[in-house]
């Protein structure tokens, strides 16, 4: 198979930053009256199924293992996004019981922002108090019950008052996986390679759909590619591989008559 490479990295438009503003813009007229809003955290809804947990747990794994130290991103998921003052009270009336109707939306499965302190403790994204930023990047794990939605009302949604520059989905009832980048104010497929991976620009990695175990478990997980093909690690498969390696250095070492002791280091005794 022909070796997998990144597409040529473009120059970022200033059209993204014409979106943000355009977007905060919205916002302002309805500031003061968003910031009296005592915002709920959690609606009490557990998430579709464990299959959901654990994706969203190797999601963000593998981001924080690929991005390092969140000193100027923020990723998360299963959180409220909370972005105009008619959607901030139907979550509030919702789960505060003063309403039936559900909310018509309250965040995504997973979501990236870049260029803000992602050491801030959060555990809501309100737009307002985040100087007017929306993700970069947008996961939606769908099922049977959601693809309708998250295929179309939610992309609207996220190209139209997001402005969000990448958004992902992937169904693992059929293993469809789609992506989509923002042009002016439409999204734009993705195209996959070969493989049919999509290259993320946001993430500088290929997204992908691999078969394996994780934490036990073994399904088609939703996972990330570096530029050159490799599949990007968790913790416990990096700390997993490091002690293969030395497993490997002690085997080899033993050959020769050199024992290592727990340290790392070489027995005094041992000889070359």
């Amino acid at each position: 198979m022909a070796k997998t490479t990144a597409p040529r990295r473009k120059a970022k438009s200033p059209r993204r930053a014409d979106s943000e503003r355009a977007a905060w813009d919205a916002i302002l007229p309805d500031l003061e009256k968003l910031r009296q809003l005592d915002l709920p955290d959690s609606d009490g809804m557990p998430m579709e199924s464990d299959y959901h947990v654990m994706q969203l747990y190797l999601l963000l794994d593998v981001v924080h293992q690929h991005l390092g130290a969140p000193r100027d991103y923020f990723c998360s998921g299963n959180m409220f996004i909370y972005y105009s003052v008619d959607q901030a009270v139907e979550i509030s009336d919702y789960v505060n019981e003063r309403s039936d109707k559900r909310p018509r939306y309250k965040g995504p499965d997973f979501f990236l922002v870049k260029g803000v302190d992602g050491t801030k403790e959060r555990r809501k994204w309100i737009v307002w108090e985040e100087d007017g930023r929306y993700p970069d990047l947008i996961v939606e794990i769908v099922s049977p019950s959601t693809k309708e939605k998250d295929l179309n009302e939610n992309k609207e949604l996220y190209a139209k008052v997001f402005h969000t520059p990448e958004y992902f989905w992937y169904d693992s009832w059929t293993g469809e996986l789609g992506g989509y980048k923002l042009v002016g104010r439409n999204y734009e497929p993705i195209p996959p390679n070969e493989r049919g991976w999509l290259w993320s620009e946001v993430l500088g990695a290929w997204v992908g759909v691999w078969k394996g175990a994780y934490r036990g478990r073994t399904y088609p997980w939703l996972r990330l590619y570096d530029a050159e093909g490799n599949l990007l690690l968790t913790g416990d498969e990096r700390a997993e591989q490091a002690e293969a390696r030395l497993r490997q250095l002690r085997a080899l070492l033993a050959e020769r008559g050199i024992e290592l002791d727990d340290s790392g280091g070489n027995n005094d005794e041992a000889q070359l």
